[in-house]
C-alpha cells in the first residue's frame, strides 16, 4: 500500500505528465489542415501600441464557413499591422481586406505540406514522450532519495516506481494516440 508521500511524488509525476499532454495539444491545434482554424492566430503577434499581442486579443476571428477565416480588428488602425503580421507569420495565408474586416481563404493542403505538417506532428510527440520520461525519472529519483531518507519502505518504494511506470506508459499511449489522430486528421482530403 502506497503512503502519502508516495502518493504525493506519484501525483506530482502524473501531474507534469498531463502538463506536457496539454501543451501537445494546444500545439497541434494550431496546424493547418486545410480546415479554417480561429487558433492558427494564436501565436500570430502585432505591435499594439509597443505591446506583442496575439491577433485574438486585439480582433475578433471567426469562421464564416469551412475555408474562410475572417477578423474584424477592434480598431480600424490595425488592419495592415495584422495583414503584415499574418504575412510575416509564414502560416500559409494570404490575407485581403475590404477597409473593415480581413478575409483569409484556407488553402487546400499538398501532398508535400501534409507529409511536414505529420514530420512536424511526431516531433512534438516525441518532445512530449521525452518529458513524460523525463518526469518519470525524476519521481523514481524521489522515491529512492524518500526510501533513503527513511519517509517509505524499500517494499512502498517499489510500488511507487511500479505505479509511476502505469502512469508513464498511459500517458505514452495517450501521446500516441493523439499523434495518430492528428496524423489522420491531416492525411483527410
Amino acid at each position: 500500500m502506497l503512503t502519502d508521500n508516495a502518493k504525493d511524488i506519484v501525483s506530482a509525476v502524473d501531474g507534469k505528465m498531463q502538463d506536457a499532454i496539454a501543451f501537445l495539444e494546444e500545439d497541434l491545434k494550431s496546424y493547418r489542415v486545410g480546415k479554417a482554424n480561429p487558433s492558427i492566430f494564436n501565436n500570430v503577434t502585432i505591435d499594439y501600441y509597443g505591446t506583442p499581442a496575439p491577433i485574438p486579443q486585439v480582433a475578433s476571428v471567426t469562421t464564416p464557413d469551412a475555408k474562410t477565416l475572417v477578423i474584424q480588428p477592434w480598431e480600424k488602425s490595425l488592419i495592415g499591422k495584422i495583414e503584415k503580421a499574418i504575412l510575416d507569420a509564414n502560416v500559409g495565408l494570404t490575407p485581403s481586406n475590404n477597409g473593415e474586416v480581413i478575409r483569409c481563404v484556407v488553402p487546400a493542403l499538398t501532398e508535400e505540406r501534409r507529409k511536414e505538417l505529420i514530420k512536424k506532428a511526431k516531433a512534438s510527440g516525441e518532445n512530449a514522450k521525452v518529458i513524460i520520461r523525463n518526469a518519470r525519472r525524476d519521481g523514481v529519483e524521489q522515491l529512492k532519495k524518500a526510501q533513503k531518507n527513511s519517509l517509505i519502505t524499500e517494499d512502498v518504494q517499489h510500488e511507487g516506481e511500479d505505479e509511476i511506470q502505469k502512469v508513464t506508459d498511459k500517458n505514452v499511449k495517450k501521446v500516441d494516440d493523439i499523434i495518430a489522430a492528428k496524423e489522420k486528421d491531416i492525411l483527410t482530403v
